[in-house]
């Protein structure tokens, strides 16, 4: 026996599935064998009072699931942490266990009533002493990670669980005699195994297959070069076997139809401690405030389930509901993490949203001064298509150029320091760069009630749909147009030679012609094709009013370009009279500037083709500026590098056969973008129709 290692166990008499807590209860629930498993209870206890002294907690009528000991709560030397149990089936277990310690001389910490944690279940030391690791996701809440470190004294390791199959730490985590660590990686999410990677060296990590993991392998007792566990595969046996470890099964199924093996039904009193290790916790904690109509646009559960998602923690501390239809709600949200890490990522999506921190809470900016030319510093924030401010000297100011993937650059001007959203090639030496998520918010519109639903035409909401019936679609594309039309606004068009093919190019040239379109983006092909379809009738070499090809017309289009070359550019081709209808004539004819941006592929390519893509993404940048609409018409490259540099507020229908396309700009999570997935000719011959329409309702309606 080792006299230095003891255990808490609890005798099975009152151990049954009366419930369901876990996805191991499920269908178990009173066909647990009573005998059976005091059967395999008293094998377990035998074989550990072998190797170690085991005191026994006297079990209570009305709590099954005492037996687990493990939950009892958290042991180092002579102070315990109490468990909080997540379900209320469990919490009647407390001041028994509780009652047991203090009558041991056992120094008990407890955490608020409402903060869960359950004991060593969750919490395994490492056994050379050295850290905790410290599980969360399912029935502990990372914000007792930094109760327990400091009460403890030792250095917590957080992990998330993924599975809940695997719900307590001990399912599919321990630590063994000499830094050995037997676990079952799909259990945690990425973050966590690159943490457990980083502290245990492959060498001494034995991963364990599924097949293994549902059998409770990891739930195993480690007494010194001891595994005791229900079951283990051959291959694990030898692995272990090759550790220098003896492994002994003992058959404990009726534990298993309550989620438990052999770790859970014994609670170590006596751990490893290293004098020199002392507190230390990388958790981070925010408080952060969301306000607008939170309930009825889903925003407070979007930000919550981005929260947990990214690995992180929530308390809601404050809600205040709006009373009134116009009103707005309000929300407190107490946000936790891993590390500092994971904390970024997570304030970045919720700044996204428009969280902010509390008054109290706000600090300026942090800045760091560009050192070279086009370089930022490794943790430069990173921008969204929402208005952003920071907040410089206790004051805010509003970000200049918003657009998506750039970085924010302050330089001070002689009256004012001024904040602009800046491409990464675009930085100069001497301007500060706005670093990390401190000091940063976003503006979100809070629109009424009413805005967002009594609009007869109000603009349809952010998605992409195949099913969407593609009438409704171009109505209220339509009503949206003549709207932006009418009050002089802007409409900038990305379009690529798919328009052309599939016979949209006259109804796009309609559309500039009649003055709903103030600016087209493009590149190569689609001038050359729009070009060859007026001067010969075919793109592609296709005949476009029958459909077949033209014997040669595979060099149509080089005969097109080489045309347009002698002329000196498309504009010089239409005063020349070269060709007289088309989507590039009606730009011409009408003056709607048009700027196309060159690829590697383009032949040619024609003279106004833009070779160099910086000055080309500029040109796209400054057409952007001030549009109220872009249609992106089947052009996925185009179509995304736009959606990338347009700020929120500017509505965006993006039409394209390809699910993909429209997908990856809805992804960008504006709520003016919506995606179509049907053919561009249809949509566009549709659109015309539609808008000959609004026009002869306009007239009728002046004649009466």
């Amino acid at each position: 026996m080792t006299t230095d290692i003891s255990f808490l166990m609890c005798p099975p008499d009152h151990y049954d599935v009366d419930y369901v807590i876990n996805p191991w209860m499920e269908g178990n629930i009173h066909k647990s064998s009573r005998d059976r498993a005091v059967e395999q209870w008293q094998k377990l206890h035998l074989i550990l009072k072998e190797y170690a002294i085991v005191d026994l907690v006297a079990p209570q009528r009305g709590w099954p699931d005492m037996v687990f000991t493990a939950n009892a709560g958290l042991v180092l030397g002579q102070n315990v942490v109490l468990s909080r149990f997540y379900h209320k089936e469990r919490q009647g277990e407390e001041p028994f266990f509780k009652q047991w310690f203090e009558t041991k001389g056992y120094t008990v910490y407890q955490l608020p009533q409402d903060l869960p944690f359950e004991g060593a279940g969750d919490a395994l030391l490492d056994r050379e002493g050295r850290w905790l690791w410290a599980g969360y996701g399912f029935r502990s809440e990372l914000d007792s990670h930094p109760y327990i470190a400091k009460w403890l004294d030792i250095e917590v390791l957080s992990l998330r669980l993924m599975d809940e199959r695997f719900y307590h730490l001990d399912t599919c985590f321990c630590p063994l005699t000499g830094g050995y660590l037997l676990y079952y990686p799909p259990a945690f999410d990425s973050y966590s195994n690159r943490l457990i990677e980083m502290r245990v060296p492959e060498e001494k990590r034995i991963p364990i297959e599924e097949a293994d993991a549902v059998n409770f392998a990891c739930n195993a007792v480690n007494v010194n070069k001891l595994v005791v566990m229900n079951e283990a595969g051959k291959s694990l046996k030898q692995r272990l076997a090759d550790a220098g470890f003896k492994v002994i099964q003992t058959g404990l199924t009726e534990f298993l139809k309550a989620g438990g093996a052999a770790k859970c039904l014994t609670l170590r009193v006596t751990e490893p401690m290293q004098a020199e290790i002392h507190a230390n916790i990388a958790v981070e904690s925010r408080i952060i405030r969301l306000e607008g109509h939170l309930l009825d646009t889903g925003l407070i559960n979007r930000a919550l389930d981005k929260i947990v998602e990214a690995g992180g923690s929530f308390q809601v501390l404050k809600f205040d509901l709006g009373e009134q239809r116009q009103s707005t709600s309000s929300a407190e949200v107490k946000v936790s993490a891993p590390d500092h890490e994971v904390m970024e990522a997570i304030l970045t999506q919720l700044i996204d949203l428009g969280a902010v921190n509390l008054p109290q809470d706000e600090r300026d900016a942090k800045l760091e001064a560009i050192t070279q030319a086009g370089v930022a510093p490794d943790d430069f924030y990173v921008t969204t298509i929402y208005p952003t401010e920071v907040r410089v000297k206790g004051e805010w100011l509003r970000v200049q150029n918003q657009r998506m993937d750039g970085a924010i650059a302050l330089t001070q001007t002689a009256n004012a320091i001024v904040a602009r959203c800046k491409l990464l090639r675009d930085l100069e030496v001497g301007e500060q760069v706005v670093v990390d998520i401190q000091g940063i918010r976003t503006v979100r519109k809070t629109e009424s009630r009413e805005q967002r639903n009594s609009q007869e035409f109000s603009f349809m909401s952010a998605g992409v749909s195949s099913e969407r019936r593609v009438e409704l679609v171009v109505e209220q594309v339509a009503w949206e147009l003549r709207q932006i039309r009418d009050r002089g606004g802007k409409v900038v068009v990305t379009a690529g030679p798919v328009v052309i093919h599939t016979g949209g190019g006259e109804h796009l040239a309609q559309l500039i012609r009649e003055g709903y379109v103030q600016a087209l983006l493009g590149g190569n092909a689609i001038a050359v094709h729009d070009i060859e379809q007026a001067m010969m009738g075919t793109s592609l070499g296709v005949d476009m009013k029958r459909g077949v090809a033209v014997r040669g017309g595979h060099r149509h289009h080089l005969k097109v370009i080489n045309t347009i070359r002698r002329c000196g550019n498309i504009a010089a081709a239409v005063e020349q009279g070269i060709f007289k209808s088309g989507v590039l004539y009606e730009c011409v004819r009408v003056g709607v500037p048009y700027s196309l941006a060159g690829s590697i592929r383009d032949d040619g390519p024609l003279p106004d083709t833009q070779m160099d893509l910086i000055k080309a993404q500029e040109d796209y940048s400054r057409l952007i500026a001030g549009a109220d609409m872009i249609l992106m018409l089947s052009s996925m490259l185009h179509s995304i590098g736009v959606g990338n540099m347009t700020p929120a507020g500017v509505k965006m229908v993006c039409v394209d056969i390809n699910p993909a396309v429209v997908t990856k700009l809805s992804d960008r999570g504006s709520v003016e973008s919506v995606g179509v997935v049907t053919d561009v000719g249809l949509f566009l011959s549709m659109l015309v129709q539609q808008l000959d329409k609004l026009t002869s309702r306009y007239h009728l309606a002046q004649s009466l």
